[in-house]
């Protein structure tokens, strides 16, 4: 027994350089694609996976403009990958999911010192409603800035693999989208699935709701070709520290991480959690 699993880490580990070798081909062909970033607290409070700190989020914001990133908005990565629609060098999306009040508080800001988009995609449901979470008048002045675009995240954050039938997936999506056109008085064309999680009926309902594209969680760059209701994200949340390291390794190996964190899952998945111990993600 002591032999199997001696003989079955020494593969894992072949498995993993070769896998590693693969995926740096991998990510020098994936340089085209585009790295959509996922955030979603910035604060100096909760000390948790989803946060990331005001200092460090400055730090991030502060890069992408001296390494001469250009944001965008979804809807003009949406007209690339399906027009071929030209951008301009190195662009980048920046996206929060929820809505929490420090995007407004602490991320704004840093936002407007850069000019830089962003997109917020918030639970239509928990605005001005829960004390955490933006309202309204927050969101119209930074929609009124021309940087901060708002979309959908949902009426309430169900997640739409466990709604139960597609009636009410329907409901969390179409209505969530039905208000906020009212409160926002413009289009609402995008959304991120609660959780990233998705089905193949999610995606049809998703287009069927009258979403021209919809994000997850999952690693990976976006690029022409790509599944408009499954597209990828990086997120930039999920470990215990967040540093500029690790925000440098996710941003510039997207296709990397993705490729690891993928061997790793199936790893545990197919029962081997200790061998995935050894599988590093940034």
């Amino acid at each position: 027994m002591f032999l199997s699993k001696k003989f079955i880490g020494r593969a894992v580990l072949c498995v993993f350089f070769l896998l590693l070798i693969g995926c740096l081909l991998l990510s020098r062909l994936g340089q085209n694609g585009v790295p959509v970033l996922n955030y979603h607290q910035i604060n100096d409070r909760d000390h948790n996976a989803l946060t990331v700190s005001s200092s460090q989020f400055a730090a991030q914001m502060d890069y992408l403009n001296k390494e001469g990133y250009h944001t965008i908005t979804p809807a003009e990565l949406a007209d690339a990958l399906e027009n071929g629609a030209v951008l301009p060098e190195k662009p980048v999306v920046i996206t929060f999911d929820d809505g929490y009040l420090d995007n407004y508080q602490n991320a704004y800001p840093v936002l407007k010192q850069y000019n830089q988009k962003a997109t917020i995609f918030v639970i239509s449901d928990y605005v001005s409603t829960y004390p955490n979470y933006l309202t309204w008048e927050q969101i119209k002045e930074m929609q009124e800035s021309g940087l901060i675009d708002f979309e959908s995240h949902t009426l309430s954050h169900v997640d739409l693999t466990k709604a139960g039938s597609s009636e009410e997936i329907m409901h969390q999506l179409k209505d969530a989208r039905t208000a906020l056109e009212w409160r926002l008085q413009k289009p609402i064309r995008f959304i991120a699935y609660p959780c990233g999680a998705y089905t193949d009926e999610v995606q049809t309902l998703t287009k069927e709701a009258g979403y021209r594209g919809a994000f997850t969680v999952h690693y990976g760059l976006d690029s022409q070709g790509e599944a408009m209701y499954a597209l990828d994200r990086v997120p930039i949340f999920g470990g215990n520290s967040h540093t500029m390291l690790r925000f440098k390794l996710r941003l510039r190996f997207a296709p990397v991480v993705a490729a690891l964190s993928q061997f790793k899952s199936n790893l545990t998945k197919d029962g081997h959690p200790g061998l995935a111990r050894f599988i590093p993600l940034p």
